[in-house]
């Protein structure tokens, strides 16, 4: 077992077969669902994974001298005063603390061009103004659109979990104001205030978080995202493992437990509804309650083709689209932060201000310049590593990757796919360091690890079928799409995580409050 796991593994489980409801996934939804069952309902909940830790896209991985997240790079809304806020500070308790990273928690390269994003909604707007004088109208027509989109955003989630009789009568009205902004793109709801196209791709930089350009996300997820980092962003204390390790515990201290290695195989149903899983080695658990945090295109693969209420499950995800699937490299340098004066704002890097342009030209041809580089400086964010890693440093740099550019090695087993797989790479691995270099020029030289993801590593680790990085796309057409709440059409089989809310730790966080509440029958927010 690694000595990184969090959870038991089913080979050593001695736990019993019977639960009041069972988890499939231990992403940080599926986490929150589970204690949220435990703590407000006094259910016995079993959360199984298949990986060999729990957490999810919180899981960190480690090679000697180096740690790295994998999914957590920054968070927003940490303070208790927040909704969000209180959120975290319910589920995480006392057992992870928040480092901020300072007034510049984001920075947005366009060409050469460096434009900062600095923590507080007055003076991020003061520099913004800073760098684009003339278009003070626009900037707050925009900061004005960002926050009546969170504000009507409230019902349309409250929708979700509402019984079925409400929603039919009052769901259109709780969704509609919402709906005015998410059913437009980004770019759309931009071009409404302004047309200079390099402020545009300055408000619009963060699209990496959700992975979809302005002509293509929603603005209702861009302007969520906008709001949540208005504050600052935050990082973990010792890692983003310790989200995963805060949580389980309690979990187990309230009946349940998190099992790992421990891959379900098949959702079973008696009569016509839900009975429980069945494991890959044979193992079964029964409940009356399953819910699912591997993402709907993953749940329906654990269904039976004539389950009942399939049908319409199938026809939304016909409707829908997946998200993308990015590259993701691991550096690693023998040197410290302080040493090599490493900042702590993450780095937006476009060839220029068009960025639907450049990805839709890298989509065509992979050898066209990059689109995006996101850089990001865990070690930095975090005041414990200089003391876990003495002397050392760590940066990721991310870009897009299409799943069929490696479709053809899916079969092949991790780490033994073939010379060719391992050229294309490094060929991959050494365009993201000249970005690097080019970037943070004082890290040349001294690079010690260099290791890539592609989207294959995704899908090996999150069972997402074309290595989607963030499950359903963020675009319009998701948000109008009404059955893409907790409840499904099969009895007693229910949806949590980022495919109930958004993606990002909060959304996931938020879709098991969603589908905590749901079950339950009532709002489990705290006060």
């Amino acid at each position: 077992m690694s000595p990184y796991a969090i959870g038991t593994p089913l080979k050593r489980f001695t736990g019993p077969d019977a639960w009041d409801a069972i988890v499939v996934g231990s992403g940080i939804g599926g986490l929150t669902a589970a204690l949220l069952l435990g703590a407000k309902r006094g259910l016995r909940v079993l959360v199984l994974e298949r990986h060999y830790t729990a957490g999810g896209f919180t899981h960190t991985f480690r090679r000697p001298g180096y740690e790295w997240d994998v999914g957590v790079h920054y968070v927003g809304q940490t303070g208790s005063s927040s909704g969000m806020g209180k959120m975290f500070a319910e589920v995480f308790g006392t057992g992870v603390t928040w480092a901020s990273m300072g007034e510049v928690y984001d920075t947005v390269v366009l060409g050469g061009r460096r434009f900062e994003y600095v923590a507080g909604r007055e003076r991020w707007r003061a520099r913004m103004i800073e760098y684009f004088p003339g278009e003070r109208a626009a900037i707050d027509g925009y900061l004005g659109a960002v926050r009546a989109t969170v504000a009507a955003s409230q019902l349309y989630w409250a929708e979700k979990v509402v019984p079925g009789a409400i929603a039919a009568s009052a769901g259109w009205a709780m969704r509609a104001r919402f709906m005015r902004y998410a059913s437009r793109t980004t770019r759309e709801v931009l071009t409404s205030f302004t047309r200079n196209p390099d402020l545009m791709a300055v408000l619009s930089a963060q699209w990496g978080d959700y992975g979809l350009p302005p002509s293509r996300s929603s603005f209702g997820m861009h302007a969520i995202l906008a709001h949540h980092y208005l504050g600052g962003g935050f990082y973990p204390v010792g890692g983003a493992r310790t989200m995963a390790a805060a949580v389980v515990p309690r979990i187990a201290a309230q009946g349940g437990a998190v099992v790992i290695d421990a891959d379900v195989e098949r959702v079973t149903l008696e009569r016509g509804r839900v009975s429980g899983v069945r494991t890959r080695s044979g193992r079964e658990f029964r409940a009356p309650i399953v819910i699912s945090d591997a993402g709907l295109a993953t749940t329906l693969r654990l269904l039976p083709a004539d389950a009942d209420g399939r049908a319409a499950l199938d026809d939304t995800l016909g409707r829908l689209t997946t998200s993308s699937a990015h590259l993701c490299l691991y550096v690693g340098l023998r040197h410290s932060d302080a040493e090599l004066s490493l900042g702590r704002s993450n780095l937006w890097v476009y060839p220029d201000a068009d960025l639907d342009a450049a990805l839709a030209r890298f989509e065509a041809n992979p050898e066209a310049d990059l689109p995006l580089a996101y850089i990001s400086f865990p070690s930095a964010k975090d005041p414990s590593f200089a003391a876990r890693f003495p002397g050392r440093s760590t940066i990721e740099v991310i870009t897009l990757g299409r799943y069929a550019w490696f479709e053809r090695w899916a079969a092949a087993p991790w780490r033994r796919r073939g010379a060719d797989y391992d050229a294309l790479k490094a060929r991959l691995r050494d365009r993201l360091l000249d970005v690097l270099h080019r970037e943070v020029p004082q890290v040349r030289g001294k690079v010690d690890v260099a290791e890539l993801s592609t989207p294959l590593s995704t899908r090996q680790f999150t069972n997402y079928a074309r290595g989607e990085i963030y499950g359903l796309a963020h675009d319009p057409t998701r948000f109008a799409e009404r059955r893409l709440r907790p409840r499904t059409p099969v009895r007693g089989l229910w949806l949590t995580g980022q495919d109930v809310c958004t993606c990002g730790i909060g959304g996931a966080l938020a879709g098991g409050y969603l589908t905590a509440s749901a079950i339950v029958g009532r709002p489990l927010l705290p006060r």
